[in-house]
């Protein structure tokens, strides 16, 4: 890529202008009406059957007045929360923006998440309403009696006696609403954080929350409004929610939103057909691209223009890989629940492969030490977001104590660890908790991943401590192979052999063991912790069996 960024430069000339007051809704949607494009196509919809919708800002503006009237009429306002059990249907999408419109505060979920889950977050965080489909509703009427303050369920389908439809509610609602008058610094919604290290917790984010990220849409994603824009994941999580349906709307874009299982063979063919520029998916589903043979030649991606990672650190073969048969960067970029993404390689900037870039501009991060003491190059800290930027989280939902843990000395303290080299770019090294220490040595997981990631038999890895009665603690790689490869012991051994030509001999696994997955929160990162934890109690059983 040709270095045509002046990245000192944008930094240092970025203001921002945020308003007083400010409607996440109507900044995503309305304006383009109001402003002569409300005949642009802002959603192209296709599911797993090849049924396919279209939607334009004038009708998402419609639907989404009348959802926000639907809400009005059964008693939520400002402030009110609900929770959308949906999938990537257009009802997410208009039931979320209808809601911001009026200053209700939509919570996505997972239609993954078993009861219990979801009795968590409705209780948590007080929902009045739920909204979701036949094939979820189940596991919200299984816990509907332990929510109090669950007045109604919405249905969107075939609605039962105990539930609203969700046709027959807008058929009869007005498309005329009077818009909330909202504060730019008011709660817009939340989303839980994924819980690995203890009960979820609801990140509350603001109306500016779009205003905030116009870094990521104009440097990271480099968005044209012309283009058509696609995610390949679920709208109920973050990375897809912002860059896959807000931020691309507050610009005008047009987006294209998947309903099925991912299969790579299939997202190619989408591609194909919708005539996709902008993609952004996650690096298993890069692996998974890269592992169909000859795709680049057996389908038309001549439309495709630009991609970008997130949700775990992508190694640097899938870049060097995806570059060659495409012609294209794989622009990286780390964030998470509370901040989304700050860091990333940007649009004209020198690659690293590997590396997750330097700070957008508008943006300023440090390493940072546990009291949030920034650190020099080339020394491991966690990463910080300094406390101010728009698009930070304002607060965990009613969790004073985990605020306070993580905002200290100006900063938040993402729990990231990384460092910086001297060019400025910084390098993941793992979560503050999943730094491997063995011999001596601080291995990092994702190093050691890479280098397995890197063998042609293994399609994703793990790589964690396990306990070990000489060593303390070994590294340990979980390893779920490719189609056509057998798991063997010579294969174990071919693997290791590779490490130990691509990364220090003390950082090589010297346990792998096959699988056929990886425990994934909802966003789709891999749980270290779970299997850290397996390890701990089956090294104590075998210690004392």
């Amino acid at each position: 890529m040709q270095n045509d960024l002046d990245y000192d430069k944008e930094f240092d000339d970025w203001t921002w202008d945020i308003p007083e007051r400010f409607n996440m809704g109507y900044d995503c949607v309305d304006k383009h009406v109001a402003d002569g494009k409300g005949d642009k196509l802002a959603l192209i919809w296709e599911n797993d059957e090849g049924k396919t919708e279209q939607y334009t800002f004038n009708r998402i503006k419609e639907l989404s007045d009348k959802f926000g009237n639907v809400l009005r009429s059964l008693g939520l306002g400002k402030g009110d929360r609900f929770l959308i059990r949906l999938p990537n249907i257009p009802q997410f999408q208009i039931a979320f923006i209808g809601g911001c419109k009026i200053g209700a505060v939509p919570i996505p979920s997972s239609c993954m998440f078993k009861p219990h889950e979801v009795e968590y977050r409705l209780v948590d965080s007080n929902s009045k309403l739920a909204i979701s489909v036949p094939e979820y509703v189940s596991a919200i009427d299984d816990v509907r009696d332990n929510c109090p303050d669950l007045k109604n369920t919405i249905v969107v389908g075939d609605a039962e006696a105990n539930h609203l439809s969700f046709d027959d509610l807008m058929t009869v609602a007005s498309a005329e609403l009077v818009l909330e008058n909202t504060k730019a610094e008011d709660i817009a919604f939340f989303c839980y954080t994924s819980g690995t290290t203890g009960p979820p917790k609801g990140a509350v984010h603001l109306h500016q929350w779009t205003i905030g990220y116009d870094p990521n849409v104009i440097y990271w994603h480099n968005c044209r409004e012309d283009e058509i824009l696609a995610h390949t994941g679920d709208l109920n999580w973050i990375f897809p929610l912002g860059n896959g349906f807000l931020y691309a709307w507050r610009h005008g874009m047009t987006t294209f939103v998947y309903n099925g299982r991912f299969k790579p063979e299939k997202w190619f063919e989408l591609i194909e057909k919708h005539k996709i520029n902008n993609l952004a998916s996650v690096p298993t589903c890069y692996r998974m691209f890269l592992q169909v043979e000859n795709f680049e030649k057996r389908w038309d991606l001549s439309s495709l223009r630009h991609c970008v990672s997130a949700g775990e650190p992508l190694n640097p073969e899938v870049v060097v890989e995806w570059k060659k048969l495409t012609g294209l960067d794989i622009l990286d970029g780390i964030g998470m629940t509370e901040c989304m993404v700050y860091l990333s390689n940007l649009k004209g900037m020198v690659i690293k492969p590997g590396s997750c870039g330097k700070p957008q501009p508008g943006h300023v991060c440090a390493i940072v030490d546990e009291n949030g003491k920034t650190l020099g190059s080339r020394q491991e800290g966690t990463l910080g977001i300094k406390i101010g930027d728009p698009a930070l989280f304002k607060e965990y939902w009613n969790k004073p104590e985990k605020t306070a843990e993580v905002f200290k000395n100006g900063w938040f303290l993402t729990g990231d660890t990384l460092y910086t080299d001297e060019d400025g770019y910084y390098w993941f090294a793992g979560r503050g908790d999943d730094l491997i220490m063995t011999a001596g040595y601080r291995v990092s997981p994702f190093d050691v991943e890479s280098s397995v990631n890197m063998h042609p038999a293994v399609l994703e890895s793990a790589a964690v401590a396990s306990p070990d009665e000489i060593r303390g603690v070994i590294v340990k790689s979980f390893v779920i192979l490719n189609p056509g490869y057998e798991p063997k012991e010579s294969l174990v051994w071919e693997i290791q052999a590779h490490c130990k030509k691509t990364i220090a001999a003390y950082e090589y696994p010297r346990v792998i063991e096959f699988v056929d997955s990886l425990p994934k929160t909802q966003s789709g990162k891999t749980m270290r912790k779970v299997l850290r934890e397996a390890e701990i109690d089956k090294f104590k059983t075998q210690k004392n069996g």
